[in-house]
């Protein structure tokens, strides 16, 4: 399945590092299925969204996701995807950006022709093929609807998704240049968060998250400072990492308040299982 990665340090911009593949067989040891797509999505002081994505097709794609990336930032999404839909190109490679916002997905949704005809002229955000792409353009034609809230956004898009569409999972987190979002929903994937306090556990760590999938962020001011994290995986032993429930959107505000409610208590009206799906998706979201 796809890897997601958010984080918050608000309302400081710090210095973190990047691995979206830590290492040549990261993937490999609990895989037999290669990652289609790696990105990494930050912002700079004057809020101007920045996207690094590639699509993993040859050896100096694997290079560009092996390479330290240090990027200063306040938020950062990053995101490993398995195709679902769309092909290996650059616009089907998350993380998306609409709006000033950035946005990563893992799941799978049907019935696009029935959500493209809902997105209106919203349809011109969409440059790829991706069921992805298109669930963040809902997103952010009803926060558009709802004077900008983006918690409102979410809730709506996922309430009409879940009523009129098949799904399989909608698991996302969503950055702007000072907040966070992340959803969690149906109980398809897991979703873990984690209020660093600073210094971590023990009070005197620098951040050092490796996944067993291949992200990996490192940085030495969150020693010294708090933050909060979003990933599909713990990604170290504190033991404060908690999945998030099904249905639960978690929305870090520019001071890092924490802010959950649940959206959605009950399942998809047309909730997909993996025998539901193609060869090509059910690989997407089991790794193989």
């Amino acid at each position: 399945m796809c890897r997601l990665f958010g984080m918050s340090a608000a309302p400081r911009r710090v210095l973190a590092a990047f691995w979206l593949l830590d290492a040549p067989d990261s993937l490999a040891v609990q895989s037999r299925r290669e990652p289609d797509g790696v990105g990494l999505g930050t912002f700079v002081p004057d809020g101007t969204p920045v996207v690094e994505k590639q699509p993993i097709a040859a050896y100096h794609d694997r290079q560009f996701a092996r390479e330290a990336r240090e990027r200063s930032s306040v938020t950062f999404i990053a995101h490993i995807r398995y195709a679902s839909t769309g092909g290996l190109a650059p616009e089907n490679t998350h993380p998306f950006e609409q709006h000033g916002r950035l946005f990563a997905h893992n799941g799978v949704l049907q019935g696009l022709d029935d959500l493209e005809t809902e997105l209106g002229e919203y349809r011109d955000l969409v440059l790829g093929d991706t069921d992805s792409e298109r669930f963040f353009a809902l997103i952010t034609q009803r926060t558009d609807r709802h004077g900008g809230d983006v918690t409102a956004g979410i809730a709506d898009a996922v309430g009409w998704i879940a009523d009129n569409l098949p799904v399989y999972a909608l698991n996302l987190v969503l950055t702007t240049a000072t907040e966070l979002w992340a959803l969690r929903y149906p109980d398809t994937h897991d979703l873990f968060v984690l209020h660093r306090a600073a210094g971590g556990a023990g009070g005197n760590r620098h951040l050092d998250h490796s996944g067993r999938t291949g992200i990996r962020a490192r940085s030495g001011e969150l020693g010294g400072y708090p933050a909060v994290v979003v990933a599909s995986e713990r990604m170290d032993e504190d033991p404060g990492w908690r999945n998030l429930a099904p249905g639960e959107l978690l929305h870090v505000d520019e001071r890092l308040g924490i802010h959950a409610s649940m959206i959605r208590k009950s399942p998809p009206r047309h909730r997909l299982s993996l025998a539901h799906l193609d060869a090509h998706a059910a690989a997407s979201q089991t790794g193989r």
